[in-house]
């Protein structure tokens, strides 16, 4: 075997692996290892490749590999890859190059980006959205850490990554965490992009009385307009999917519980730490766990009977109302999600650029829809855009998208049907474009009661009321 390897992959799993198949269709000579013995020799039976060797020792993974050393470790984030690290890092050479292409949050990314540069060792923090078909075939990458890092990489991350209008959907986000820290956002934005199609779906069910067939009729038909995108693509499909074990459809079959694995929380937590709204992502965490609590929704289902229900709607009435508030709902979450970037970004001296954050989410991502190509103009017309809905394209669509949201939020309530993150993006447009938030009620609360003090709209200072009992 040469000692002229391009690039290492650490894990040959589903994501690894594909992820290594991509490069070495790419013409870059990779070399696989994986922990496991077993996972290697499978991968190079099932899916041989004349650019794909593999290394079954650390040893020898690292000496086939040319200088400086390039490596993407794609294994489960957390102390695994503190695993990985103290045993690969005695081997490598000030100016080797390491990579995390894990759901890391990004703390632990910048933690060890300072260990290792203690020992002349470059590390990216990669964030790679797609799941195991984008890995691939071509998924949307954001890296973040050195530039110099970056640099080393960059011609083999662009060329495996998803493509949009011909532009590569990878770019450099910035140094530190970024990477990942873009990655959570995304993630984050995912969730409350799927808990909107969930309460469309429940709207549509439940009030309209559509058939699965119907809706899947429905998501075909919004995925070719404004709509368009991966989730709502694949939504039709699982509507159609008929069951193999029980018949039917798959869809009526599958438990009413739904999992996460923690990158919504972590989005959550660090729009609290930012002081950033971030009310429909938390609302789509929060479904989430309580989906999960069956038990005790049976019985409060017992105890606390259904509205009953109201009269016959129109449906293709509701139909179109229900497309007008999904779109306007999905303005309202990733106004939240970039309004978090650009708070960490200012915290954190990041600079990141939200036009080619939002033109890498256009393909290869869960979230890739043609909504991200008005995003992307809007920022690249605007980049300092303060927020999402001061952009004029999205400030027309949310005046015209609104009586629809108002319209399914308020049915959807007299019906009985849960809608946190719907009802989530109405109360966030009215507290966003609020006179009056009740704010000085809450102050004359906190002053009354624990001396907070306030300020006045009348005079500039803080005061003190001398309350009276």
């Amino acid at each position: 075997m040469k000692n002229k390897m391009d690039i290492g992959v650490i894990g040959l799993s589903v994501m690894g692996s594909n992820l290594a198949l991509n490069l070495a269709d790419h013409g870059f000579q990779v070399m696989g290892f994986n922990r496991s013995r077993g996972v290697t020799e499978k991968l190079m039976a099932e899916q041989p490749h004349p650019n794909l060797s593999a290394a079954y020792t650390m040893e020898e993974f690292v000496e086939m590999l040319s200088r400086p050393r390039r490596i993407m470790m794609m294994i489960k984030a957390g102390p695994p890859v503190d695993a990985v690290i103290r045993q690969i890092a005695p081997l490598l050479e000030p100016g080797d190059v390491l990579m995390d292409g894990g759901n890391t949050f990004f703390e632990e990314t910048q933690r060890r980006q300072k260990e290792l540069a203690d020992k002349g060792i470059l590390y990216l923090g990669v964030g790679i959205s797609g799941g195991s078909e984008g890995a691939r075939k071509g998924p949307s990458i954001m890296p973040g850490g050195a530039p110099e890092a970056y640099a080393l990489v960059r011609p083999m991350l662009e060329a495996i990554a998803a493509k949009a209008k011909g532009e590569p959907c990878c770019a450099y986000m910035g140094p530190g965490g970024a990477g990942h820290y873009v990655k959570m956002v995304h993630n984050g934005i995912e969730y409350a992009d799927m808990q909107l199609i969930a309460e469309a779906y429940l709207v549509l069910k439940y009030a309209g009385g559509l058939t699965n067939a119907e809706m899947a009729e429905v998501f075909e038909e919004w995925n070719e307009g404004e709509l368009e995108s991966y989730l709502i693509g694949i939504t039709a499909k699982v509507l159609r999917e008929k069951d193999d074990l029980a018949g039917g459809d798959l869809v009526d079959h599958i438990l009413d519980s739904a999992g996460q694995k923690g990158t919504g929380r972590w989005a959550s937590i660090e729009a609290l730490k930012q002081g950033v709204d971030l009310s429909m992502i938390n609302a789509a965490a929060n479904a989430r766990v309580l989906s999960g609590d069956m038990n005790r929704r049976s019985r409060a289902g017992a105890m606390i009977p259904q509205p009953a229900p109201h009269a016959d709607t129109d449906r293709k009435t509701l139909v179109d109302t229900v497309r007008q508030a999904l779109y306007t709902g999905k303005i309202m979450a990733y106004a939240q999600g970039f309004a978090l970037l650009k708070s960490a970004s200012e915290s954190f001296g990041w600079s990141l650029d939200y036009g080619t954050i939002a033109s890498i989410f256009r393909a290869g991502c869960i979230i890739q829809a043609r909504f991200l190509d008005d995003m992307t103009k809007a920022y690249r017309e605007d980049p300092q855009l303060d927020n999402l809905l001061f952009a004029p394209f999205f400030a027309k669509r949310v005046k015209e998208g609104q009586s629809g949201l108002r319209g399914v939020v308020t049915y959807g309530i007299m019906e009985g049907i849960p809608m946190p993150a719907l009802s989530g993006a109405i109360a966030y447009l009215d507290s966003f474009r609020a006179a009056a938030t009740g704010a000085n009620l809450i102050q004359a609360q906190r002053d009354f009661f624990g001396a907070h003090t306030y300020g006045r709209n009348d005079r500039p200072g803080i005061f003190h009321h001398d309350w009276r009992f």
